[in-house]
């Protein structure tokens, strides 16, 4: 049964061959002229040169010529996909210029935090509140302060600092915000916004506004004239807070204020003429740039990096210690003083150690943003007014010309013109513009298109199953070379086992 069988399989295997023979190899005159036949009619240049010219310093000419061109096109296509890959960007700058302008939040926080009299007898106020405020911006805490911190925590477990700033930190009413105009228009304390930041409580004009404010006419804005009463409110010198005046920040109506050093600065005194631009930046996604247009933020509208680095801590913080700060954007509940001490100051100093909240680059925790808005300022001092308006204030307010000169600030901020600049990032090479560069050589040097790349294709993919049937055709009478032995010892058997059948 077994010969049988074995005789069946051959006699099928002699038929596949023998179809293979006829049917898909070409005789040896027919591979020659379809070679021919190619090198004649293919549309890359300059090889029907090689095959039809008799002359063979001709050919070999013509076999140089295109060699070379056919090089160069390759190496051309190489050093463009080099390129590409290295993932290259231009920056272009527009100014635009437009009939209105949107008007950015400014928010307005008094250098001295705390009202004289809520802290006279409570010094340890001020260091508590930088312990709270330390989740903004980078604080160090002094050993000096640890047992009279403690003395205090065991007394007044109970003590809520978010409570106390709000009720005895600065405050704006009519008596510290003596004038307020927006565009010519009277504007008032309630149209500012409370928020807490490092410098406690702060106030946010035009801050998220469903109605933005807009601007028509440059030179004109938001004139402001603050009392920051020294005389009621105060600060600690020894933890470095030792100006007075009013420090601002312009930022976006859509994001959250964002001092840390950065904000600017108005002394008592003084009179702040501040000139703003609109600057819009678009940085390209990964790999050409580094910001990721997918990344979102769960409590803020749209995302910047400040917006997220406060996410982040506020999400370690609330994992590791169980509550929120308050000053970090969430849902939580609240952390008291001994959670602020024992567990939140340390969280941060961690978390600021091991990076774990980090910014900038695109596999940072806060990527660049992708569209940003930001308002470069140029800020001029002058005194505030002569004799002539230091005796009007002083009639006004009923006080004498040393506290007018001790205690007000006046600002002004406004657009230098009806104009905002955009700075975009782009794709200094896009796939389309490769491909076109890429058939721009090939058409150039080869004389080769979309067409001739295909019938290439053809030409080789016809060889290669002509030779993949040759070898299919020779499998079965190829010797073992390499065991001479074992090739006669199956001779041997076959034999003897056709002679048994």
């Amino acid at each position: 049964m077994g010969c049988y069988c074995e005789n069946q399989m051959l006699r099928i295997l002699k038929k596949i061959r023998l179809y293979l023979i006829k049917k898909l190899v070409p005789h040896l005159d027919d591979r020659r002229n379809y070679h021919r036949e190619f090198a004649s009619s293919t549309s890359f240049h300059g090889v029907h040169n090689i095959v039809q010219t008799q002359s063979k310093t001709r050919k070999v000419l013509w076999l140089f010529v295109v060699i070379s061109c056919f090089a160069i096109v390759i190496w051309q296509i190489c050093s463009r996909f080099i390129y590409y890959f290295t993932w290259p960007t231009t920056t272009t700058v527009v100014v635009q210029y437009v009939e209105n302008v949107q008007f950015p939040a400014v928010t307005f926080c008094n250098l001295n935090r705390f009202q004289a009299h809520a802290v006279s007898n409570l010094k340890i106020i001020f260091f508590i509140w930088n312990i709270v405020s330390g989740v903004l911006h980078n604080f160090s805490m002094e050993n000096k302060y640890s047992r009279e911190l403690n003395d205090f925590l065991l007394g007044n477990q109970n003590f809520s600092i978010k409570e106390f700033t709000k009720k005895n930190g600065f405050y704006l009413n009519s008596s510290t915000l003596l004038e307020c105009n927006f565009f010519g228009k009277p504007c008032y304390p309630q149209d500012f916004e409370h928020v807490f930041t490092e410098y406690g409580n702060c106030f946010t004009f035009n801050h998220n506004d469903l109605a933005a404010r807009t601007v028509s006419l440059s030179g004109r804005g938001l004139h402001l004239l603050f009392d920051v009463q020294q005389e009621q409110f105060t600060d600690e010198p020894s933890l470095g807070y030792t100006d007075a005046g009013i420090t601002f920040d312009i930022h976006s109506p859509r994001k959250l204020p964002h001092f840390d050093g950065l904000g600017l600065l108005t002394p008592v005194g003084m009179h702040a003429q501040v000139a703003i631009r609109q600057l819009k930046s678009v940085i390209q996604e990964y790999p050409w740039g580094e910001c990721k247009p997918d990344k979102k933020l769960r409590y803020h509208r749209i995302y910047s990096t400040n917006g997220c680095l406060q996410e982040c801590k506020a999400r370690y913080i609330q994992d590791w210690c169980g509550c929120l700060p308050f000053i970090l954007p969430g849902n939580g509940t609240e952390c008291d003083l001994l959670k602020y001490y024992n567990c939140v100051y340390p969280a941060v100093y961690d978390i600021e150690m091991k990076g774990l909240c980090t910014v900038g680059t695109h596999n940072s925790t806060c990527p660049a943003p992708c569209e940003e808005t930001d308002y470069p300022t140029t800020v001029t001092y002058s005194s505030f007014g002569g004799e002539n308006v230091i005796k009007y204030y002083s009639a006004k307010l009923k006080k004498t010309p040393e506290y007018i000169r001790q205690n007000l600030v006046s600002i002004d901020i406004k657009y230098r013109d009806l104009s905002y600049k955009i700075t975009k990032q782009q794709k200094a090479l896009t796939v389309s513009e490769l491909l076109a560069d890429v058939g721009g050589q090939l058409g150039l040097f080869c004389g080769a298109s979309m067409i001739t790349i295909i019938e290439l294709l053809e030409y080789i993919f016809t060889n290669f199953c002509w030779m993949c049937v040759f070898l299919l055709l020779k499998a079965p009478e190829m010797p073992q070379w390499n065991n001479p032995s074992h090739n006669q010892a199956t001779h041997k058997e076959k034999k003897k086992r056709i002679q048994e059948c």
